[in-house]
């Protein structure tokens, strides 16, 4: 009887595991711009996704993904942009700078609160999106390898790499 107590025990606590992972934050967001920008960081703008840019980023990220407003920040030459997008279960907070050519200079994981396929943070893995543009306003234009058991963190990292580069072509448009 102990046996099969222990038995149920584990398998409510490991199907639950993805319900408590922790919040890892590996830089503070406001460091991150900080440190994107050379000097003093920029004023924090704003966005406001009209119908028009809300059709561009749903069909980015998908219907579920509904944004109003989204802040960036700028010094003219390029933008940084703070998104999160789900991997699993929980979402994946990642900073994005884009130059002023609409490509990636840079992309961090910032936190990362899933129990799985936090390799994504690894300089080695971001490191591949840089250089990376937009393709057919959906896709980002140069192949991003995988990781194995990250493949959903993978997908929202690459799906906020495109959104980042597509705010950054529409943001003087919409506003």
């Amino acid at each position: 009887m102990r046996r099969l107590f222990v038995c149920i025990s584990f398998i409510i606590l490991a199907s639950a595991a993805p319900l408590y992972a922790a919040d890892d934050v590996y830089q503070n967001p406001e460091d991150f711009i900080s440190e994107s920008f050379t000097g003093t960081s920029p004023q924090k703008k704003n966005l406001n996704i009209d119908t028009a840019l809300s059709e561009k980023v749903q069909k980015i990220m998908g219907d579920h993904y509904r944004l109003n407003t989204v802040d960036y920040w700028t010094d003219g030459q390029k933008t940084a942009w703070i998104l999160e997008d789900i991997g699993k279960y929980e979402p994946i907070t990642t900073g994005y700078v884009v130059n002023k050519d609409g490509t990636l200079d840079r992309v961090k994981v910032l936190i990362y609160r899933e129990s799985h396929g936090w390799e994504v943070k690894h300089k080695f893995f971001t490191r591949q999106f840089e250089g990376a543009g937009l393709k057919r306003e959906k896709k980002l234009d140069q192949r991003i390898d995988g990781i194995a058991g990250a493949t959903l963190s993978v997908n929202a990292l690459k799906r906020m790499g495109a959104l980042a580069i597509m705010l950054h072509k529409n943001r003087s448009a919409s506003q």
